[in-house]
């Protein structure tokens, strides 16, 4: 819920569609207010929307709250009024960022041939330098590498460029899929970073809400809900505004779906309570891709048939469930349990370094019919877990795509530091 609304400071700029002040008494902070005014055209068509704003508000804390959930890094804190956001103030790159998925409207006209509906595999990403005066010319990455821009104190390089790429790739996966969660096409959309004045991180920043993208309920473009709709009008009522912004209050009511309860579970299955540390730290980063783990308590070899009922239990809860076995010495747990059920079963046996070579192998070695793989750190078991939901479940599906991103980014930035040495 949104707090108290900010103490206003210095306006450090004004947009078509917002305004940007310091936050007073908020070091490295800004408030960012939010306009009733839609535009199109860099600006040469503009109709006040009263309601837009507000609407605008809440689709992008809505957003920028999954992305963050997720562990994609932005500049957004918090809402803090009806209109207005708190942000980490940024130095912005002067570059929009656009990832296509299906080709349609600008692309069309730049690209003679390709027929509308063409689809991206991967997206295709496109970048304009923002420039209204010159209708934001599409810059390539050669142009963008070659022009030195200076944002802050920082040059936009070879690194800079790769994390924006790589980062805009990952923003549109996310939210492609959760939009299909929700039977909605995410077409296109374009986003801009900032960086951090205080950290010098390259964030993910601005605004992103219906003005951002095209989106599709169903995949049917006569179904748009996006600002396209507005691009479109030849004549401009007061009528055909008011469907513009029930389209995007719809989107906004759609976002509330976009963070569901999780659908599944991960269940690790222990064949002694020795054995509890290593299942804790498999939870641990179960919790850290938001999947919900259970620990239980059970011996294949000493209790059959506990073991049977703990997994015809949580196989008859009608939700997806991975389970993880935690066995070492002999592990007969993870060959039971693969062998009486259908779902998923990882074996992660707690094996102590002088014994691997020869334990190792009650958990590789099957009787024919069986699926179980074998991970032996807690962290992959819960990652491979995390995967199989991921498959139906675009919020974990989220996480480990950002985790795979941030880890990406981390190795950029250690090799800039070893090579400045």
């Amino acid at each position: 819920m949104p707090d108290t609304e900010p103490q206003i400071g210095e306006r450090l700029v004004e947009g078509k569609t917002k305004e940007v002040y310091t936050a007073t008494g908020e070091a490295g902070l800004v408030v960012v207010v939010n306009k009733d005014r839609i535009t199109a055209g860099d600006g040469v068509k503009a109709h006040n929307l009263e309601g837009k704003a507000a609407i605008s508000n809440a689709t992008n804390t809505k957003v920028f709250t999954f992305l963050q959930e997720s562990g994609i890094k932005t500049s957004w804190v918090k809402q803090t009024g009806s209109k207005t956001y708190l942000a980490r103030r940024c130095d912005m790159v002067p570059l929009e960022w656009v990832t296509r998925r299906v080709a349609t409207g600008s692309f069309l006209r730049r690209h003679t041939g390709v027929p509308e509906g063409y689809r991206f595999t991967p997206p295709k990403l496109e970048t304009f330098f923002k420039d209204d005066a010159n209708h934001d010319p599409q810059w390539s990455e050669e142009q963008v590498l070659s022009a030195g821009l200076e944002v802050g104190d920082v040059v936009v390089g070879r690194l800079e460029y790769d994390i924006m790429a790589r980062t805009t790739l990952a923003v549109f996966e996310v939210l492609e899929r959760a939009w299909a969660s929700l039977d909605c096409a995410l077409i296109d959309m374009k986003i801009e970073f900032g960086i951090d004045v205080e950290t010098k991180e390259i964030l993910v920043s601005d605004t992103i809400d219906s003005d951002s993208w095209r989106l599709w309920p169903s995949g049917d473009k006569r179904l748009m809900k996006d600002k396209q709709v507005y691009r479109n009008l030849e004549t401009v009522t007061q009528e055909s505004l008011n469907q513009v912004k029930l389209n995007f209050q719809w989107v906004a009511d759609k976002l509330d779906h976009f963070i569901p309860k999780p659908q599944g579970q991960v269940v690790v299955l222990m064949g002694s309570p020795s054995d509890a540390p290593h299942c804790e730290k498999i939870r641990d980063h179960c919790t850290k891709l938001g999947v919900p783990c259970q620990l239980r308590v059970t011996s294949a070899h000493k209790g059959t048939e506990e073991t049977l009922a703990i997994i015809a239990q949580y196989e008859g809860s009608g939700l997806p469930v991975v389970f993880i076995a935690v066995a070492g010495r002999s592990n007969g747990l993870g060959p039971v349990t693969c062998a009486n059920t259908c779902c998923p079963v990882i074996n992660c046996p707690p094996l102590k370094p002088e014994d691997v070579s020869r334990d190792v192998w009650s958990s590789l070695s099957l009787p024919s019919g069986m699926g179980c793989g074998t991970v032996l750190y807690p962290e992959g078991a819960a990652q491979s877990a995390a995967s199989f939901l991921a498959l139906s479940d675009h919020v974990i599906w989220a996480k480990l795509r950002a985790k795979q991103l941030n880890l990406w980014v981390s190795l950029k930035l250690a090799d800039k530091r070893i090579n400045a040495k």
